[in-house]
């Protein structure tokens, strides 16, 4: 019991902490907290009235306005916007993986001529800020037709998304053991039946990075979305609507913090769960 009571003794054991271990825990302690704490008034904000978010700018609410969420997910229409931005990020979730794992592993396995000219070029466009792309993404999509569906949104947010999954997947595969390959050759399996079934399945830890980034670059991404939703607002996304709660004399502090509160909560659990993959896939990729 007196192990459990002693917060020192929990965290270190029985090993007695050095005052410098002592003094790095206690500074990310506190760099923690201020980390956290945009997200906890946030949460505190979305179950208190608009009158108490001035009387009151402590954590702590005085009541609990779930009316808040409520209004937040019929009035200003969050729960279609969370079905639209839930459709369009597994869309372009299986769009991405598919598409840069096979890319990675092409780029990562084998030598030919040009791949150094392809990797730098997928490098390169790294560094062109999206909205240098949004005319040209919107003129594409206006020419295949898609420009007021979510079709279109997933098809152009997966595509602004590939360049550093391609890289990342190609750093993975490159470090997998060769033999892998040759066994496989060897018992007649061809080419796609050895990248499905043999180094795919090896490459969990970073399928389940891509994924991680993608669903966070598509359920938070505003810009895009902003432009493509212009002309119908019924497919907008959870980014996008929380402009509903901003009026030209009044914002409605309140259901726009349940609102991010709604739209916040998903990621934050995917990650928590899946965090143990996300950092063996960045390790991996790192080491290729």
């Amino acid at each position: 019991m007196r192990h459990l009571l002693n917060p020192m003794r929990w965290i270190f054991g029985d090993h007695r902490p050095t005052r410098q271990v002592a003094l790095i825990s206690t500074l990310l302690t506190v760099v923690c907290l201020i980390w956290i704490y945009p997200f906890l008034w946030m949460i505190s904000t979305s179950l208190k009235s608009n009158a108490e978010i001035f009387a009151n700018p402590g954590l702590i609410p005085r009541g609990f306005a779930i009316e808040n969420y409520q209004r937040a997910w019929t009035e200003a229409h969050m729960g279609s916007y969370f079905v639209n931005t839930l459709l369009v990020t597994v869309g372009s979730v299986i769009i991405v993986t598919l598409c840069t794992s096979t890319l990675g592993y092409v780029l990562g396995r084998f030598k030919f001529p040009g791949r150094n000219v392809i990797f730098f070029g997928f490098v390169a466009t790294v560094f062109i800020p999206q909205g240098f792309t949004i005319i040209p993404v919107f003129e594409l999509l206006t020419w295949l037709g898609l420009s007021s569906n979510l079709y279109g949104l997933t098809l152009a947010t997966s595509g602004h998304a590939m360049v550093i999954f391609v890289i990342l997947f190609a750093g993975y595969f490159s470090q997998l053991p060769k033999e892998l390959e040759e066994a496989a050759r060897v018992d007649g399996v061809s080419f796609l039946q050895t990248f499905w079934y043999v180094m795919l399945p090896l490459a969990r830890p970073m399928v389940v990075t891509v994924v991680i980034m993608q669903v966070l670059h598509s359920w938070n991404d505003f810009l895009l979305p902003l432009v493509v939703t212009l002309a119908n607002p019924a497919i907008r996304t959870l980014s996008v609507g929380l402009y509903a709660f901003k009026g030209e004399q009044f914002i409605d502090w309140t259901g726009m913090a349940a609102a991010a509160t709604i739209s916040v909560i998903p990621v934050v659990v995917l990650f928590i769960l899946l965090q143990r993959y996300f950092i063996n896939g960045l390790s991996g990729a790192v080491k290729g």
